[in-house]
């Protein structure tokens, strides 16, 4: 299977392009994470690749198919997530997971997928009555009935709590680890980071930045501590040799170098001998981090 291929995609809303020669891979067996600010083309882009979008110009293929072309092909081994709504408001969990199930005719047990997304004490009930984090678990068991060899999950966490943030994290990574191709579009960062191999990140309808969360992070590497707000970085700069920085936090600091055991060890002493606290330290640069450097950089150029 090829996973998912867009080359030179191009989209437009009368004088509007909402996406700008974009090109991007999504490799089965793995999950791509699609991030960006409100309009910068994500979900135009992910529409066209479902075949609910007619695109101007470009080339997308998906599991080698055309999306409206081969649609009905398509669709049968295809499963899609939207953000919410998609559900009549008075059905019942395992009514609604049942019809999937034969809709696909895959042999999937509706209780079992009820038990994965861990609704089995909901299964009685009606949709409207779900929580918002409960429909969007019944939402990813109604995509899990169709077995599918590619998925577009649009914002799978919103309004989820964090047992069924973990829920969806394990299903998520175990489809890619069986081999689907999981295209994740969502703007919690902090979720993205944990469950994603491979990052787009479009900004102005275009790819601003692609790669590894390793690839995007290379040469932006730092040391990052936490203490008490207000110590001298002046004085602390001097003692290590380098430039430190205030970040928009309270009480966290930037070193401009990567961390080795030498400078953990004179950072310790310093605050030692000035009887400061040392929370936390951490040398790589998180994703939300990432994100704002890129888009800044991207918007510098528009």
């Amino acid at each position: 299977m090829n996973g998912v291929i867009v080359e030179n995609l191009m989209v437009r809303y009368g004088d509007i392009c909402a996406v700008n020669d974009v090109s991007f891979h999504a490799q089965c067996g793995q999950v791509t994470a699609i991030l960006g600010p409100n309009g910068a083309g994500k979900t135009s882009a992910i529409e066209v690749c479902e075949g609910f979008r007619q695109s101007n110009s470009g080339q997308v293929q998906v599991l080698g198919l055309h999306p409206i072309r081969d649609h009905d092909r398509l669709t049968k081994r295809m499963g899609v997530m939207l953000q919410g709504g998609g559900v009549y408001p008075s059905a019942r969990v395992c009514d609604v997971v049942q019809l999937f199930c034969d809709i696909h005719d895959k042999r999937c047990d509706a209780g079992e997928l009820i038990a994965l997304v861990g609704l089995e004490e909901r299964r009685q009930h009606i949709w409207k009555r779900l929580s918002g984090g409960e429909q969007q678990r019944v939402s990813l068991a109604l995509v899990l009935a169709a077995q599918p060899d590619v998925v577009f999950l649009d914002e799978p966490t919103s309004g989820v709590d964090v047992n069924g943030r973990l829920i969806i994290r394990d299903i998520v990574t175990k489809l890619a680890h069986d081999g689907c191709t999981v295209l994740l579009a969502t703007h919690e960062l902090s979720e993205a980071e944990k469950v994603a191999d491979h990052i787009v990140i479009f900004d102005h309808g275009r790819v601003a930045a692609a790669g590894s969360i390793a690839q995007l992070r290379r040469g932006h590497e730092y040391t990052r501590f936490t203490s008490d707000a207000g110590i001298d970085i002046a004085e602390l700069s001097r003692a290590l040799g380098c430039r430190v920085t205030v970040t928009h936090n309270a009480g966290e600091y930037n070193l401009e170098l990567l961390s080795t055991p030498a400078i953990i060890a004179v950072l310790s002493s310093w605050l030692h001998e000035k009887n400061l606290p040392l929370h936390h330290v951490s040398s790589l640069e998180s994703l939300e981090d990432m994100f704002s450097r890129i888009v800044a950089a991207s918007e510098n150029k528009t």
